[in-house]
């Protein structure tokens, strides 16, 4: 599969050649900011990490932490993440939602609801890998009731594969008779059914179900759900339909209103930036009155607002 990215691998790459310019650029009184941006945001995510190699062999010193020297604030944070491969990202992300004062239930579901069978399988390994802890024992002594559960389906990736034609149907009653049809919700027919099931197959029961209840999947969600729990089902049932564009609707409501919700902006801008940005920007006009990058434009500033922009490849009048 092609990749859908805006982030493409630069065709005449020179890891000593870029190692040297990113030196060159901190060296000194004061820092290139806009030289470091128009480089790392030219290069793929497997060339920076090459940079990263090569720089310390050159130098005898950490890129990363040089970087962190002389940036500050969302800048920093951004450019941070750029240099992080892809599964230590998404890692670091899920440590710092446990771990962190409080649980970041946001990160949880965007991770968990988006990613593929096989990447939440390297997610998991690479967890204990790093820090010695099992990921879904930690995710269950920071979460409760069927919110939990959820989870923890998610981590075990064991999603059906395909589509199962004789259960189309009584998937869609099934979770007609767990919420529209009773008094009450029955959380744990929703946790299975759209924990467990395909994409694919679950696009057919979305359709069943509007056919059998009137409404739409989400409808329900929303009337018979509350909390994180309805938070996670929405993305499961949002990415099961197109995850560019649950993802659209994630930017869109980062920037929409007072203030930007800027870890959100810079988590999902690095970490679709080489998967499926270009869907996501297609997606994301289809669905809101503006383009992605005007909306950025209008919404952040300085160097942040320049990596950002470049992240978003283009804009979609």
């Amino acid at each position: 599969m092609a990749s859908r990215g805006t982030m493409k691998a630069s065709g005449n790459f020179n890891a000593s050649a870029d190692a040297d310019a990113l030196y060159k650029s901190m060296k000194g009184l004061g820092t290139d900011e806009d030289a470091i941006l128009q480089l790392l945001t030219a290069r793929s995510n497997s060339q920076r990490q090459e940079i990263k190699v090569t720089y310390k062999t050159l130098f005898g010193k950490d890129l990363v932490d040089d970087l962190k020297g002389e940036l500050g604030g969302k800048f920093e944070t951004l450019i941070v993440g750029l240099m992080t491969p892809p599964l230590a990202y998404d890692v670091t992300l899920l440590r710092n939602a446990i771990k962190g004062a409080g649980t970041d239930e946001k990160v949880l579901v965007e991770v968990l609801a988006s990613r593929t069978c096989q990447q939440v399988k390297e997610i998991v390994a690479a967890y204990r890998q790093e820090y010695d802890d099992d990921l879904e024992e930690d995710v269950c002594g920071d979460t409760s009731g069927h919110f939990k559960r959820l989870l923890v389906i998610l981590l075990q990736a064991n999603r059906q594969k395909g589509i199962q034609e004789g259960n189309i149907e009584s998937d869609a009653q099934v979770l007609f008779q767990a919420g529209e049809k009773k008094f009450g919700t029955d959380e744990q027919t929703f946790v299975t059914v759209l924990g467990n099931r395909s994409a694919e197959h679950l696009r057919k029961v979305f359709d069943a179900y509007m056919k059998l209840s009137g409404y739409e999947m989400e409808e329900s969600i929303k009337r018979e759900t509350s909390g994180p729990l309805r938070d996670l089902l929405l993305a499961v049932v949002k990415c099961a339909r197109s995850v560019p564009a649950y993802f659209a609707e994630t930017l869109y409501y980062a920037m929409k209103g007072l203030g930007t919700d800027d870890e959100t902006l810079i988590r999902v801008m690095v970490s679709r930036s080489e998967v499926d940005m270009m869907d996501i920007r297609t997606d994301f006009r289809r669905m809101f009155p503006c383009s992605l990058f005007s909306m950025i434009k209008g919404d952040t500033g300085g160097d942040y607002r320049k990596a950002l922009l470049l992240l978003c490849g283009g804009d979609d009048a």
